[in-house]
C-alpha cells in the first residue's frame, strides 16, 4: 500500500514537472517569435525611407514652385491671388487696396512694375539698360537681388555707385527697360526653368578658375 502511494507521488510530481517545462517553453518560443516581428518590423520601416533622390526631386519641385515678388505699391511680399495685367503679363500685389491704387495711377509705380517683372521672371535681359549694347558677363551689379549685366564697365560703375531708389530708376524706368529687356514666351521660360542651375554652377567654376 506504501509502495503504491509513493508510485502515485512520483508519477503526479512528472506530470507536474513536464506540464511546468511545456508550458516555459511555449512562453519562450512566443517570446522569440515577437521579438523576431519587431526586429523585421523595424528593418521594414528603414527600409521604407524615401530614396535620396527623390527627396532631391521634392525639394527641387517645392523651390520652383515658391513665388517670390514684391508688390510695387507698398513694397511689400505679393500675392499671386492679387494681380492685373500689365504688359501682356501679369504685376502681383500684397492686397485688393494696393492693386486699386496702381490702376488708379499706373504711370506712378511703372518702375516697379518693371521690376517686378523680371523679379518673376516674365521679362529677361537682352541688352544693356544705359547703352542698349550687348551685354557681357563680367560686367554685372545687383539691383533689387535682381542681377542686370552691363556692355562695359562703365555702365556697371554708374549702376553701381547710384543710391538704391536710383538704381531701379537707371534700369527700370521705361526707357531703359524699352531697352534691356525683352518679354519671357510659355514655353522658353519652362525651358530656362530646367536649364539655370546647371548655367549658374557652370559660371561659378569659371569665375572660381579666374
Amino acid at each position: 500500500m506504501i509502495r503504491w502511494s509513493a508510485l502515485m507521488i512520483l508519477s503526479i510530481a512528472s506530470v507536474c514537472c513536464l506540464a511546468g517545462t511545456t508550458a516555459d517553453d511555449k512562453k519562450k518560443a512566443a517570446d522569440a517569435a515577437e521579438s523576431k516581428t519587431e526586429n523585421t518590423e523595424s528593418k521594414d520601416s528603414k527600409d521604407a525611407k524615401p530614396e535620396a533622390g527623390e527627396e532631391k526631386a521634392s525639394k527641387k519641385l517645392s523651390e520652383e514652385d515658391k513665388f517670390t515678388a514684391k508688390c510695387p505699391v507698398s513694397g511689400e511680399a505679393a500675392s499671386k491671388e492679387q494681380f492685373t495685367s500689365y504688359k501682356e503679363k501679369e504685376v502681383y500685389f500684397c492686397c485688393d487696396k494696393c492693386k486699386a491704387a496702381y490702376e488708379a495711377e499706373p504711370k506712378k509705380f511703372e518702375v516697379k512694375a518693371n521690376y517686378q517683372l523680371v523679379q518673376t521672371k516674365q521679362f529677361k535681359q537682352k541688352h544693356c539698360p544705359i547703352s542698349g549694347g550687348a551685354v557681357k558677363k563680367k560686367f554685372e551689379a545687383s539691383v533689387a537681388n535682381v542681377a542686370v549685366r552691363f556692355c562695359c564697365e562703365k555702365c556697371e560703375g554708374a549702376v553701381e555707385s547710384a543710391e538704391a531708389d536710383a538704381k531701379l530708376e537707371m534700369v527700370f524706368a521705361e526707357g531703359a527697360f524699352k531697352k534691356a529687356f525683352v518679354a519671357v514666351k510659355k514655353e522658353e521660360k519652362s525651358a530656362e526653368n530646367k536649364t539655370d542651375q546647371p548655367k549658374e554652377d557652370a559660371e561659378k567654376k569659371v569665375e572660381a578658375k579666374k
